[in-house]
């Protein structure tokens, strides 16, 4: 099972985008298309407080944003705005993150 989801639709550039920087950096997720999956256009609103926008990014089922304030943000060196780096240390295969961490110490 993957731990990160991504909530999205056919005709949303931020979500292609969000999707190649995870496989860019070999980040497995799985994908529920909102605008095909009425359930699971449910279950992201129940999940992130009502959202209206997509992309829509969980890791381990906490939402972490979208891609400008979650992944982007974190690629431009902000952080990530929930959780820690514990998500994305383990999340890390084969160093595809290592450029991404904050250095440790």
């Amino acid at each position: 099972m993957t731990r990160v989801k991504i909530y999205s639709t056919g005709t949303c550039p931020l979500c292609e985008r969000a999707k190649n920087l995870l496989k860019k950096y070999r980040i497995g997720y799985d994908e529920v298309r909102v605008d095909t999956d009425r359930a699971g256009l449910k279950e992201m609103l129940e999940v992130t407080n009502h959202a209206r926008t997509v992309p829509q990014i969980l890791i381990d089922g906490r939402p972490i944003g979208g891609f400008t304030d979650g992944i982007e943000a974190r690629a431009a060196g902000q952080g990530w705005p929930v959780g820690g780096f514990t998500e994305l240390t383990e999340l890390h295969m084969d160093g595809g993150l290592d450029e991404l961490m904050p250095p440790s110490g």
